[in-house]
């Protein structure tokens, strides 16, 4: 049903071909200040699209996001002695 999507970072010299980017996927959110720019497209084309923004000349550098390949369940750890001191308190 939904597409699995990875998130890219452009770093550029500077923003006039900005438009350019936007027939490489959805551009997310765009730093004037730091010249970034991160864009979001399908991660079956994103190598591809990697390869393809490096051969540019306004790009400094192109950085995948790995938050598709990170575990973001996390689970608590609670303390033996903090535990013992909360029954007490009881």
């Amino acid at each position: 049903m939904f597409e699995k999507r990875q998130g890219i970072v452009v770093w550029l010299h500077t923003l006039k071909q900005l438009k350019m980017l936007r027939k490489f996927g959805n551009v997310h959110y765009v730093s004037k200040k730091l010249k970034y720019v991160v864009l979001y497209c399908n991660m079956d084309v994103t190598e591809q699209t990697i390869q393809k923004l490096s051969s540019y000349s306004f790009v400094k550098h192109v950085e995948p996001s790995y938050k598709p390949f990170l575990k973001l369940e996390f689970e608590s750890k609670v303390d033996k002695a903090k535990e013992y001191d909360y029954k007490i308190g009881l």
